[in-house]
C-alpha cells in the first residue's frame, strides 16, 4: 500500500452513472476505511457529494461517450494518465466502455492496479457493424491491462470469453449493480384495483423493446377493457436506437399507452403498477425488473442476457423470446387471468429472489472483496 489508507479511484462516463448505480460501492469502501476518489464528467448529479463529503471528485473533461473520433479518445487517455499519476491510487475501478478501455491503458502506463466492470453491452454489441468490430478489438487489446474484468451477468462474461476478448480465468460475474431493497420495498395497501396496469420503465429505446410493448398493448386492448399500459422514461436522443418522437406521439394519440415522461421517482409508478414489463433485447441486469421485484411486483421480460437471470418463468414472472409480440401479449393475457392471490405470490417470490441475489449490499460486498484481493 502507498499510504495508511488504501486509495481507490472509481471512473465512469458520467456523475449520473455514479449517483444511480455506484453509491453502494462508495459507501462500502468508506465503511471499510478506504480513501475514495471519483473521476467522472460533472453533471447535475454532483449533489451526491453532499452525502459523501469525504469523497474527492475530479471532473473528467475529455470524455465524450458517443464520439467515434480517435483523436478525442487519445486526449481522454492522456487526461486519465495525468490524473492517475497525480492521484496515485492503489487501484482504479473502471465502469463503462471508454473508461474500461482508455482508463486501462492509463493505469498500465502508471503501473497502477486496475479492474474493469462491463456494465452491459448495449447498442454496440446488439448491432453488427464497424463500431462493434473496433470495440471488440480494443477490449481484446486492453483486457491484459486489468487484473480482473467484472461482468454484471453471466452471459456477458461467457460472450467475452468465447470471443477471445479476455482470458477465461480473468472474468468474474456479479448480479448487476444491486437494488436498494430497503427503499424499494413493498407498499402494503391491500387495494384490489378495477384496472390492471402493465408498466414499462426505462429509456425509450427500440432495443429495450418499447415497440413490442406497444404492439402487445394493442392486442390486449382489443380483448380486455380494464387494462392500462404505462410508459415511464426519457428518449435518449444520443442513442441510435432512440424511439422517434413521431412514434411516441402516435402511440399516445391512439391511446395505446399513457406516457408519464421522465422521472427521478420510479417508485411511485412501480407501486401503482400490477406488472412490470421489459421486452429488452439485452441488458446487464435490468434495473427496472429488479426494482419491481423488490416491491413485490410480478414481471414479464425477455429470455435474454441480463433479464433471464432475474426471472424464474412462471414463478415470479414470465419469460418470452425477444422481438416476439405474440408471445409477449400471450404472457400479458396469462397474467390477466391470474387471481389476486396468485399475482401476490408471484410478487412475494420476486422480492425473495432480490433479497437473496440482487440486494445492493450483497453486490457491494462482492465488488469490495474483489478489490481487496487485487490490491
Amino acid at each position: 500500500m502507498k499510504g495508511q489508507k488504501p486509495k481507490i479511484a472509481i471512473v465512469a462516463n458520467s456523475t449520473w452513472n455514479i449517483y444511480n448505480f455506484r453509491l453502494n460501492i462508495i459507501e462500502k469502501l468508506l465503511d471499510e476505511g478506504f480513501e475514495v476518489t471519483v473521476i467522472a464528467p460533472i453533471d447535475k448529479y454532483i449533489h451526491y457529494k453532499e452525502k459523501y463529503p469525504e469523497v474527492t471528485h475530479i471532473a473528467l473533461k475529455k470524455l465524450n461517450r458517443d464520439s467515434l473520433n480517435p483523436w478525442k479518445d487519445f486526449r481522454l487517455m492522456l487526461e486519465l494518465t495525468r490524473i492517475y499519476k497525480r492521484v496515485n491510487p492503489d487501484l482504479v475501478l473502471h465502469y463503462t466502455v471508454k473508461p474500461n478501455i482508455y482508463g486501462g491503458i492509463a493505469a498500465k502506463l502508471n503501473n497502477i492496479a486496475s479492474l474493469a466492470v462491463v456494465t452491459g453491452l448495449g447498442y454496440t454489441f446488439i448491432h453488427n457493424g464497424f463500431v462493434k468490430k473496433i470495440t471488440k478489438s480494443l477490449y481484446r487489446f486492453t483486457s491484459g491491462f486489468h487484473r480482473k474484468v467484472i461482468f454484471e451477468n453471466i452471459d456477458d462474461r461467457l460472450l467475452f470469453t468465447n470471443y477471445g476478448l479476455i482470458e477465461k480465468d480473468k472474468g468474474i460475474s456479479v448480479k448487476g449493480c444491486g437494488v436498494d431493497s430497503s427503499f424499494f420495498s413493498p407498499l402494503p395497501n391491500g387495494i384490489r384495483k378495477e384496472k390492471t396496469t402493465f408498466t414499462f420503465i426505462g429509456r425509450l429505446l427500440y432495443d429495450k423493446g418499447v415497440k413490442e410493448f406497444v404492439e402487445a398493448a394493442k392486442i390486449i386492448k382489443e380483448k380486455f377493457e380494464k387494462v392500462d399500459f404505462w410508459l415511464v422514461g426519457e428518449i435518449d436522443k444520443n442513442n441510435p436506437a432512440a424511439v422517434k418522437n413521431d412514434d411516441l406521439v402516435d402511440w399516445v394519440k391512439e391511446k395505446v399507452v399513457i406516457y408519464h415522461g421522465a422521472t427521478n421517482d420510479v417508485k411511485k409508478y412501480i407501486a401503482a403498477s400490477d406488472c412490470i414489463v421489459l421486452p429488452s433485447y439485452r441488458e446487464a441486469i435490468a434495473r427496472s425488473i429488479t426494482e419491481g421485484m423488490a416491491m413485490e411486483k410480478p414481471v414479464i421480460t425477455t429470455d435474454t442476457p441480463g433479464c433471464r437471470e432475474a426471472v424464474e418463468d412462471g414463478e415470479n414472472g414470465y419469460l418470452v423470446p425477444i422481438k416476439d409480440v405474440v408471445a409477449l401479449s400471450n404472457s400479458m393475457e396469462q397474467f390477466l387471468q391470474l387471481d389476486y392471490e396468485k399475482r401476490h405470490n408471484m410478487g412475494v417470490l420476486g422480492r425473495k429472489k432480490v433479497l437473496e441475489e440482487f440486494d445492493d449490499k450483497l453486490v457491494a460486498n462482492q465488488i469490495v472483496d474483489i478489490i481487496k484481493s487485487n490490491l
